[in-house]
């Protein structure tokens, strides 16, 4: 392909100028990640110094004692109702179980003579589940009281604004 001279020149100094848009494009580009940096950096200053101490406030106001009361209500239903009633089961069940292996002995009836038993769950196996299920009773009526006690719970008490510039 034959250009003209004219041409070739027009070419050349359109190429010169497209260098040098390139050039400035990269130094803008170049100045402006330096000011999302900055950016960032400054957000991260007013996250630590405004932010973060404000919410560590409200937590302590607000969410701190709602979990240590629901803590201690949790405490107390599994100290006062849980384990007493399990304890009883427990004992009840050991004294059944005490009671039946005396009149297997008594019958003569030893560990040979007797038809082996289906297996099905175990004493350990029914007290687990009474108790994970008391845990389970326990957390959801800890959440309940957590969450129950004060519909402004989640709100500021006064909107963050914008740092004076």
């Amino acid at each position: 392909m034959n250009l003209s001279r004219k041409r070739k020149k027009e070419l050349r100094r359109l190429q010169q100028e497209a260098g040098r848009l390139w050039e400035s494009q990269q130094v803008l580009v170049g100045h402006a990640a330096d000011v999302a940096r900055e950016a960032g950096r400054q957000l991260g200053n007013f996250n630590r110094e405004q932010v973060m101490p404000s919410v560590h406030d409200s937590y302590e106001r607000h969410l701190a004692p709602a979990v240590d009361r629901s803590v201690k209500f949790g405490k107390h239903v599994v100290d006062e109702r849980v384990v007493p009633v399990v304890g009883g089961v427990v004992g009840t069940a050991l004294s059944a179980w005490d009671v039946a292996n005396k009149k297997r002995h008594d019958l003569g009836w030893g560990p040979r003579h007797v038809a082996p038993a289906k297996k099905s769950m175990g004493f350990g196996s029914v007290v687990a589940i009474v108790l994970g299920v008391a845990a389970a009773v326990g957390v959801v009526a800890a959440a309940w009281q957590a969450l129950r006690a004060d519909d402004e719970l989640w709100v500021a008490d006064d909107p963050l604004s914008p740092p004076n510039a």
